[in-house]
Parts: structure tokens; sequence; C-alpha cells
């Protein structure tokens, strides 16, 4: 989803899709700008294809949705590695900013009692014989016990 459709909903839907508010959002925003203009002005390379604002909601989506790199690299014509390393640049720029955190694992852990545990297998590769196993193997049962 891009910045532009979702910049004129009313403060609660904003909220429920983001994550944040809109004041938030653009405190964000402004951070992430700033570490782009200083960014380009050290390195010369090229000009990035994402608005700022869609660069902080496509990592508001990964991180408020957990929305897998592919997904949310489709969404913005990305490759999953260039998403990837996309909102990496941009949670680096936030933590370092040291106006915006989350709280670490110790603290959540230590706040709240765990009553149910979830695993997320989704991403899980599955190993498959290579193209040569007919080679080896037939696929058919031995005779002997």
């Amino acid at each position: 989803m891009k910045y532009e459709k979702i910049k004129d909903y009313k403060e609660a839907r904003f909220r429920a899709i983001t994550g944040v508010n809109k004041e938030t959002f653009n405190a964000m925003a402004d951070v992430v700008r700033k570490a782009c203009i200083e960014r380009h002005s050290k390195h010369n390379g090229r000009n990035r294809q994402l608005s700022i604002e869609d660069m902080v909601l496509a990592t508001m989506e990964y991180l408020y949705e957990y929305r897998t790199f592919e997904c949310i690299g489709a969404s913005y014509g990305f490759s999953r590695q260039g998403i990837h390393k996309m909102i990496k640049w941009v949670e680096d720029v936030l933590i370092s900013s040291g106006l915006f955190s989350l709280p670490g694992k110790k603290v959540l852990s230590e706040e709240t009692e765990i009553e149910i545990i979830l695993v997320d297998t989704t991403e899980t590769p599955i190993e498959r014989p290579k193209k040569g196993q007919k080679h080896y193997y037939s696929g058919k049962k031995n005779g002997t016990p």
C-alpha cells in the first residue's frame, strides 16, 4: 500500500493500518529524510525509487503486520533482497536517532506471562533432491526385509 492512498485517512484508520498515529509517522519520516539527505551528501549513488513516506510505511508494514519481505517487495515493486536492505536501513536510522525504540526482549518477557507459544514456519525451505537423483534411486521398494 502506498502512502498517497492512506495519507488522508482519519487518525483511527491510519493507526489501524500503520500501528502509529500520524504525528509519530511524520516524525519518523522527518528523521529518515534527514538521514537520507546526509547519506546522499556523502555518497553520489542512484536516486531512491520510493518516497521517504513509502520507505517508512514499508518498514511499519514489516514491523506491525510482520509481512514477509517477499510480500512487501511485491507490493512496492522490489525484490526481496532490495526491500530487506531498505527496511533494515530505515530501522537502523530510527533506532540510532534515539527518538524511537522498541522495548527489548528482556523487558517484554518480564512484563507478560506466556500462555501460548506460536512458531512461525511459513518460510522454511524444504530440501528436495537434485535433478540427478534418478541415476542413484529408482523409487521402487526393495523386496528384502
